[in-house]
């Protein structure tokens, strides 16, 4: 047993792509000794912006010895068969063995692989892994062929056990394995030998080098909040440039500058982008003001000086940066957000779906329609349509994107705007993901729904679809998004009725290339002209698909010719069709949003199939209270009583040609079960019927729990197929009652189970 030590030294690693290259390191070079025979104990992988390092324990000393067998072709196989076969298994005629089988006599070859040393193996592996490292960039330098992120320095393999270090010779392009690293490029730039991972990682923490990248986080973290919580000040928190900064130095060093009176009053979110951004530096916040007075930076070396030149260096830079956003912020506020608005128009949204200030067109009408459903009034929801995305043509945004809606609220803040239309201007985004936090105040509510429905009836419309994994335009989120606003707000929308008001029935003539490949109006002259009764079966539809104008050609051409009607028959038709596809890709998403909430699939099935399937606050409620039905006792045997009237009804009904849905009559009853399933039906009823009017599933499904033992009682003790016709036939129908009464709950013939 040995262990491995593997360096590759190189010149700074971008920090983007050092997490993925431990993890392909690691893999690359493990697959390979397994699949070369050698076992291991344990690996680990580290990096700092200048190595990669990989340690194996307990790798085999060599690989074992195989044997396989191979069979061959028949003994009087065509000579070209055989010869192939031996040369397949690298052997003569003489080494193979022959047997007999049922079909003759077979040659049959005994492989032996021998085994071999872990360093011979070693030797060829890891030249392979470097040459094929699936780096994102790579680049060549010099007069080489080798491909690196960054000019490769040098190699350092070894294999350690108790009788001390042996080197694993190989060679890449010039560049010889060794035994030797080197320390802090500016502190220890000397190499030095090391022989084993210990001592390799011991002597670079001496040369300035701490190897575990969550090492150096730690200490980057634990330095920032110490220093923060001595001037009265906070680090905001933010992991992404943690490690990104951890991935920048092998040796942190934490140092802490003031930020320029000038710049303290811009807002935060500019304080912090600009210095994240441009300078990777972390921001203080004053918890008393809210304003970020200070910042963090991250240097890669001690000084002398205890880092003063190196702040002086960056605060210098820092004030050229915070003065550039400084003249954004200033020069956007002298611009009304109503003539910000109005240069989106010169802002193309889609070439099919026009300009940005055409969707805000829309966006404005649909939330204005929405806004009674969620509580919101109407006029402030279509004016926050109006600026919500005035800031996307601000110098402000141009600069740092993700600051978009957030800019769009001190700027309308700053106009004197209603607080509810600032606020939406920020959250209409809202939720961008999973995680995020769901608007509540209505009229960021209203707008917020009204741009990601405006987003998929759009992109409906022109058939740009999510297919398979491609999704270019996040139609996918957009649908998260409106299920989560209108699920975690408990709001009642129609999604039918807000559909159509988002253009798929109407076409709506602010989308201005959906149906403008030619006039409507020219299409039905030219097809009266061809002749005067062409009727559907006539007409190329391709040329009338999607033709919104073809509406207001009804007034202009003449009344009667059947191609009018049809015309708009199809298109009403394209457009249903349309309206049904969306409903079902949002079903498909909240399929998968209740999957994650713990609700089984076929209880949401049984849910989707019943009316009113596009009001997803009642469709949840529904699943909800049917999940935790079907999960008690009386729930479970319930299903298999319904199954079982089902299936007899389906086979019964099947055989009969006919529908046994028109009312059991009592007076055909014949024993107690039959008269108490009657009366517990007729109970069930008048409290399932009431309940589900008032979506109290509840009391429905505590109804329909009380029908668990007269069905089961029944089913004992009652024969459906009595000899006599009349009394089958009402016992079918009786069956057929269980199947109305719990079908006004759910469908569940959805149910598995």
């Amino acid at each position: 047993m040995a262990d491995l030590l593997l360096e590759i030294f190189s010149e700074e690693i971008p920090a983007r792509m050092q997490k993925r290259a431990t993890e392909d390191l690691q893999k690359l070079v493990t697959n390979g000794l397994v699949e070369a025979g050698l076992t291991y104990a344990s690996t680990a992988a580290f990096v700092t912006p200048r190595r990669l390092c990989l340690t194996l324990t307990d790798l085999l000393a060599e690989s074992p010895t195989t044997k396989t067998e191979r069979k061959g072709p028949r003994v009087d196989a065509p000579p070209k068969a055989i010869e192939g076969f031996l040369r397949g298994v690298g052997l003569t005629l003489d080494d193979l063995e022959i047997r007999d089988e049922k079909k003759g006599q077979v040659y049959f070859a005994q492989i032996v692989k021998n085994g071999r040393p872990a360093a011979e193996i070693l030797a060829e592996l890891i030249p392979q892994v470097i040459r094929n490292f699936p780096w994102p960039k790579s680049m060549r330098w010099g007069t080489g062929s080798l491909k690196w992120v960054r000019p490769l320095q040098s190699i350092l393999c070894i294999l350690s056990d108790e009788n001390g270090a042996e080197t694993v010779d190989f060679d890449v392009d010039g560049i010889p394995s060794g035994d030797k690293t080197a320390g802090h490029r500016f502190h220890a730039p000397a190499s030095f030998s090391v022989t084993g991972f210990d001592g390799y990682r011991a002597a670079l923490k001496k040369a300035y080098v701490q190897l575990d990248s969550a090492e150096r986080r730690d200490h980057i973290w634990a330095d920032a909040t110490n220093m923060a919580f001595a001037s009265g000040m906070e680090v905001v928190e933010d992991a992404g440039l943690l490690s990104e900064v951890a991935g920048l130095v092998e040796w942190p060093v934490v140092l802490m500058g003031d930020i320029a009176t000038d710049f303290l009053d811009l807002p935060p979110e500019v304080l912090q982008s600009s210095m994240r951004e441009h300078q990777k530096f972390f921001s203080l916040r004053n918890p008393k003001t809210g304003r970020i007075e200070k910042f963090i930076t991250v240097a890669n070396r001690e000084t002398a000086d205890n880092g003063a030149t190196i702040l002086a260096g960056n605060q210098k830079v820092l004030f050229a940066r915070l003065s550039d956003a400084k003249f954004f912020w200033e020069n956007d506020l002298r611009v009304p957000l109503a003539d910000m608005a109005a240069k989106l128009s010169n802002v193309t949204f889609h070439n099919k779906l026009g300009t940005q200030a055409e969707r805000i067109t829309r966006i404005a009408k649909l939330a204005r329609e929405i806004a009674p459903l969620v509580g919101a009034d109407p006029d402030l929801a279509a004016q926050a349509a109006e600026v919500a995305k005035a800031d996307l043509s601000s110098e402000m945004v141009y600069e740092f994107p993700e600051l978009q809606g957030l800019m769009g609220r001190y700027y309308a803040e700053a106009a004197g705007l209603p607080q509810e239309v600032a606020n939406a201007c920020e959250l209409h985004y809202s939720p961008l993901g999973p995680s995020d936090d769901v608007p509540t105040e209505p009229v960021s509510v209203a707008v917020a729904l009204a741009d990601k429905i405006d987003m998929l009836t759009g992109f409906w419309a022109i058939d740009e679809k999510p297919t398979g994994s491609k999704d270019p335009f996040a139609l996918r989120r957009a649908a998260l998004g409106v299920i989560r606003l209108v699920l975690e707000n408990e709001i009642t929308l129609l999604f039918s009725d807000v559909f159509g008001g988002g253009n798929l029935i109407t076409m709506d003539p602010s989308y201005p290339e959906i149906l403008k490949f030619r006039s409507a109006a020219q299409i039905v002259t030219d097809a009266v002209k061809k002749a005067p009764n062409t009727t559907s079966a006539d007409m190329s539809w391709d040329e009338t698909k999607e033709r919104g104008e073809l509406y207001s050609a009804v007034d202009e051409a003449q009344e009667g010719f059947p191609v009018i009607k049809t015309a708009i028959q199809a298109l009403n038709w394209r457009s249903l069709e349309k309206k049904r596809n969306l409903l079902s890709f949002f079903h498909d998403r909240l399929k998968t949003y209740l999957r994650d909430q713990g609700i089984p699939h076929d209880v949401i099935d049984a849910c989707l199939a019943m009316p009113g399937n596009d009001d997803l606050t009642l469709l949840v409620k529904r699943a909800t209270a049917l999940a935790a039905f079907v999960k008690t006792d009386d729930g479970t045997n319930l299903l298999q009583g319904y199954k079982r009237a089902n299936n007899i009804l389906s086979q019964a009904e099947s055989k009969d040609g006919v529908e046994y849905s028109y009312g059991a009559d009592i007076k055909f009853s014949q024993t107690p079960e039959e008269n108490a399933l009657f009366a517990a039906l007729e109970t069930a009823e008048a409290k399932i019927t009431p309940a589900m009017e008032t979506q109290d599933f509840a009391t429905a499904m505590s109804a329909m729990a009380s029908l668990r033992a007269p069905i089961d009682a029944f089913f004992e003790a009652v024969k459906i197929n009595a000899d006599s016709d009349v009394i089958r036939r009402n016992r079918l129908n009786l069956l057929g009652q269980i199947r109305k009464t719990m079908g006004t709950v759910a469908d569940f013939t959805k149910l598995e189970g």
